[in-house]
């Protein structure tokens, strides 16, 4: 049942933990579905015009989301003989919990795809640094710090995506005797 109180204010975080929260996440279009609610609560038309899909579509990726605590219902109000809702996501920030592949690749894919419809030049680096455990941690909450104190300029200011990363890579393996062949080469 939808809650009766307009535009419930968003939880601070969601933890991405259960199997049916990194299910949702493994699909790019529910990707698109929760950046486009990050500002303000939204219609299926809505979201199905500003996203250019089906509404039918929409439909299903966000019941998918809601069942999975993603989304939720901000309001509703009656519109011609009916009902309509208005979501939006249930947490301002979403953090995946490490090591699940899949969920990370799919909002890779969409933030990719947010990306390549940017109507400016995108600010993308990509930097290795060699990091000592405690400048890994200090960098970390640098980062942290800098985009959970980023401001919010209002509705009439156009939406900037941000998302931060800061990772060990993993380490090569080892190399053999000079001659050996490597993965995906042929001796000759």
């Amino acid at each position: 049942m939808a809650d009766p109180r307009p535009d419930r204010p968003l939880d601070e975080l969601l933890e991405v933990t259960t199997p049916e929260q990194f299910k949702a996440l493994g699909h790019p279009f529910r990707q698109r579905l929760l950046f486009a609610l990050g500002q303000r609560p939204a219609t299926i038309s809505q979201l199905a015009g500003a996203l250019g899909s089906a509404k039918g579509n929409v439909a299903h990726h966000l019941k998918v989301l809601r069942e999975a605590g993603m989304v939720r219902v901000a309001h509703t109000r009656p519109v011609r003989g009916g009902t309509e809702q208005y979501y939006q996501r249930s947490a301002r920030r979403i953090r995946v919990a490490p090591g699940h592949v899949g969920a990370t690749a799919a909002m890779l894919g969409a933030v990719a795809e947010e990306i390549a419809a940017a109507p400016d030049e995108p600010l993308l680096q990509l930097r290795h640094l060699r990091l000592t455990r405690a400048q890994a941690e200090r960098l970390g909450a640098a980062l942290s710090e800098l985009v959970d104190g980023a401001e919010d300029a209002g509705d009439d200011e156009p939406r900037y995506g941000v998302l931060v990363s800061l990772y060990r890579q993993a380490t090569p393996p080892p190399s053999g005797p000079p001659g050996t062949p490597t993965v995906g080469q042929n001796r000759a």
